[in-house]
């Protein structure tokens, strides 16, 4: 019964005068939503996510080409289910991170297993699997989430020795042993054909995108970064000019 207001339900009972059975399936009934509650919040602490957005703070009408409608069939989880990929491109500030974010919020109120990096800090995990021994621990924890999320392939330097095995390799890895058993959710602001020059190796990073295009939903960004978009309403109300954004 810990952190049930005790207090709030003697106040119901005096106001309310409900049956012995009545009150006891009402105290039960609140003490399933706190434990369901504290679960939620454990998930979400344990999936590695650090910013917490919802999507009704996405603003729809700044990207137009984007369709809402299959946006929204995301948040059923089906494809979670199905054990389909998610693969969302397009340049900095579109709102991938966003989505994919709310993705991570939902898939833990339904209470699966979750974990969400950024793909610079996945990767690092990994080197320091090899450094001390751990590789194979650790790539199985990464495995054994229903929804691994990737976030910002593209973004950041990614390190590596030359007697280690590239980028490429262990996101090729990680990907061939989650594939068709559970879902992998990626975002990158880079072009697709770039990705062997990120991950360091050209025919594997293909083979990743080859296990992406067998079984994933692929949904590109076509617009404008709204980052920028606030940069530019800060800097007007401060008498300001930024220059035009650029096309990618």
């Amino acid at each position: 019964m810990k952190g049930l207001d005790i207090d709030a339900h003697l106040a119901w009972v005096n106001q309310t005068n409900p049956g012995k059975i009545d009150a006891v399936e009402w105290l039960l009934a609140q003490a399933v939503a706190l434990k369901r509650e504290r679960s939620i919040e454990w998930r979400i602490k344990a999936s590695g996510l650090k910013v917490r957005k919802t999507m009704a703070g996405f603003d729809w009408a700044f990207q137009p080409k984007l369709d809402r409608r299959v946006v929204e069939e995301l948040f059923t989880l089906s494809y979670i289910e199905r054990h389909e990929d998610l693969l969302i491109t397009g340049k900095c500030g579109t709102g991938k991170s966003h989505i994919l974010q709310a993705l991570v919020i939902t898939a833990c109120a339904h209470e699966l297993t979750v974990r969400y990096a950024r793909c610079v800090d996945l990767v690092d995990d990994l080197y320091a699997g090899l450094a001390d021994g751990s590789y194979e621990r650790r790539i199985k924890q990464w495995c054994r989430p229903s929804l691994l999320v990737i976030d910002d392939v593209g973004l950041g330097q990614l390190k590596r020795r030359d007697d280690e095995p590239t980028a490429a390799h262990m996101l090729f890895t990680l990907l061939d042993r989650r594939h068709d058993n559970a879902t992998t959710a990626i975002t990158s602001n880079i072009k697709l054909s770039a990705w062997g020059k990120y991950l360091g190796d050209a025919t594997l990073a293909a083979a990743v995108l080859d296990r992406l295009a067998a079984n994933s939903i692929h949904i590109d960004i076509d617009g404008p970064s709204y980052r920028q978009h606030l940069a530019r309403q800060r800097a007007s109300a401060h008498g300001l000019e930024l220059p035009a954004e650029t096309a990618p």
